[in-house]
């Protein structure tokens, strides 16, 4: 598959943007690995393959393994670290073996180590995605958001509604200036298959809003997705597309004296500020929200939950049964990272 393909892509953006459909699984961005201290050291034998599938989704890891089956000597050149006698080696694999089947296959072509497929993986799905900066703290924090805002108005917010949203589920965390959950909900807004038109658009998303609390800002997850990398490109309309309309119709429910009440927050700031980043990759942060229901009932807690939040949603911290709600998890995070980048420490930001 290669990247030419996308201005053809770009030229039916209209027809695109009008009828969108959308991979049946689930959203690229949220890993599968639950943990929340990994140390991005190298595993060896069965665990460093199971650990590479752990770290992309079934939508990334299809992505990457199209490219990798289908890309000319050309084409996998022009990845950073395929050039020279890599990209020869992916493709006398290829001739040899066959179709690469999954992620871990790429620990047997010769000069790939455990490091060396992550990067490329990542490489592939986000070819020109700037590096960030390492960390994110008081001083940098409000780079990390937009669209600018005034420190005097965060430091006077006492609730905000965090909303993170994938291809089919989407979650709000509403979370005072006391870091009380106050409301913490996840639903499904897609089914599988199920084609978006604007008038579907429209109406799933005033839908949702309709249910938002109100608050001083509501804090949308923004994704670092490559809009060069055609393979993505139906999936990161759609996702831009979602972040447009709730945008637009947030702000006109609940904007005030026109000043900005919808702000945007990297997905990535986040996981550094919780150390949730392996590589360029951003893992899970479950363990990290089950101790923070573990500990709320604690006088030093760093998080309270209303009673009937947590009656809701203390099935989170029984392990096996909770199915992946990662939206959830990102929605509880962005909202603590919010108030304690933005608001706690905003005098001394420059």
């Amino acid at each position: 598959m290669s990247l030419k393909r996308l201005p053809g892509l770009l030229w039916g953006g209209r027809r695109c943007f009008l009828q969108v459909l959308l991979p049946s699984s689930r959203g690229l961005w949220y890993c599968k690995k639950s943990t929340s201290a990994r140390k991005p050291v190298s595993p060896s034998g069965t665990e460093a393959k199971n650990a590479i599938d752990a770290l992309f989704s079934s939508e990334q890891q299809s992505v990457i393994l199209q490219f990798l089956n289908s890309a000319s000597e050309e084409e996998l050149s022009a990845v950073k670290l395929l050039q020279g006698k890599k990209s020869l080696n992916v493709i006398e694999y290829r001739n040899n073996h066959g179709p690469f089947q999954e992620l871990q296959s790429l620990l047997q072509v010769p000069s790939f180590q455990y490091k060396t497929v992550v990067k490329v993986c990542n490489l592939i799905l986000n070819p020109l995605e700037k590096e960030e900066k390492k960390n994110c703290n008081p001083m940098s924090a409000r780079k990390c958001i937009s669209p600018p805002i005034k420190r005097s108005s965060l430091k006077t917010a006492n609730s905000i509604v965090s909303i993170v949203f994938g291809v089919q589920k989407i979650s709000w965390a509403h979370v005072n200036r006391d870091l009380v959950v106050q409301n913490w909900h996840l639903e499904n807004y897609r089914h599988k298959e199920e084609t978006f038109t604007p008038a579907v658009y429209l109406e799933t998303v005033s839908t949702i809003i309709s249910k938002i609390p109100e608050a001083d800002f509501y804090v949308l997850e923004k994704i670092g997705l490559s809009p060069t990398n055609a393979a993505l490109f139906p999936v990161t309309l759609h996702l831009r597309i979602m972040e447009a309309v709730l945008y637009a119709l947030l702000q006109k429910s609940f904007g005030k004296d026109g000043q900005p009440q919808v702000l945007s927050i990297a997905r990535n700031a986040v996981g550094r500020y919780f150390g949730l980043m392996l590589g360029e990759s951003r893992i899970s942060g479950m363990e990290l929200v089950k101790q923070f229901l573990l500990d709320s009932a604690k006088q030093t807690a760093r998080v309270s939950f209303a009673n009937n939040v947590v009656a809701r949603h203390m099935h989170i911290v029984s392990g096996n049964s909770w199915k992946r709600e990662e939206e959830l998890c990102d929605s509880l995070l962005q909202a603590i990272a919010f108030y304690e980048l933005l608001v706690f420490d905003t005098d001394e930001m420059s």
